[in-house]
């Protein structure tokens, strides 16, 4: 019996109603852990409301997968599901967990994955992140960078094939060198104008605007 979003309003009845009649029924996914990102956790709800036992058989999940693989901090994370797929109501998503201070796990389809990388470096900053794909398969591949370099290298090289998962590491502490503050200036530099590359680091690390600004003007300058 298939149960997915598109019926599972239907079919929750039914399911509940043989389960009360004494049936055993297993809620078996094809994409990761069951209840993660999917309608399943509505029908563990109802299933608990009905006083039926739910009994957890954990699967390949991407999430933890993906977690334990990108050498990105673990002890505090989120999991955002799927952004919006449209740049100004992903962009405000993103907002809202800039300042979560943990490492973010997101979901995303690889024909939007260089648009949202693009979006999050705006956003996020040039935070380091790892694109994982098809994690516990064949064709498995972890890609770590920062996040304007994945935006670029996917913006290059097209879409990839699979399904992907993003972690992306927690807010910089806000005590950064000069050393350090130097090294994300000239990377966000390779990559954005004058004015979204201070913007992008201010974001990242928390130090006041005017200085980032300054620095960055000097090194730009500097440069030529």
């Amino acid at each position: 019996m298939a149960y997915h979003d598109h019926n599972a309003e239907k079919m929750r009845p039914r399911l509940i109603k043989r389960l009360k009649q004494g049936e055993t029924v297993a809620l078996v996914s094809d994409a990761g852990t069951p209840m993660v990102s999917d309608p399943g956790y509505k029908l563990v709800r109802a299933c608990t409301e009905e006083g039926i036992p739910v009994v957890p058989i954990p699967g390949a999940s991407s999430v933890l997968a993906a977690l334990t693989a990108s050498g990105l901090p673990t002890d505090r994370f989120f999991f955002a599901g799927f952004l919006a797929p449209k740049t100004t109501a992903r962009k405000k998503a993103l907002k809202e967990l800039a300042d979560i201070p943990g490492s973010l796990v997101i979901m995303e389809s690889a024909r939007r994955l260089a648009g949202s990388l693009a979006d999050m470096a705006e956003v996020l900053g040039p935070r380091p992140a790892v694109v994982a794909r098809e994690l516990t398969k064949l064709f498995e591949e972890v890609r770590r960078g920062l996040l304007p370099d994945l935006a670029d290298h996917y913006r290059r090289d097209g879409p990839p094939k699979g399904e992907i998962t993003i972690v992306i590491g927690p807010p910089l502490e806000i005590t950064v060198g000069e050393a350090d503050l130097d090294r994300l200036l000239v990377e966000a530099l390779e990559h954005c104008s004058l004015r979204d590359a201070a913007d992008a680091v201010t974001k990242a690390t928390g130090l006041p605007r005017r200085k980032v600004y300054a620095r960055a003007l000097a090194l730009k300058q500097g440069t030529k």
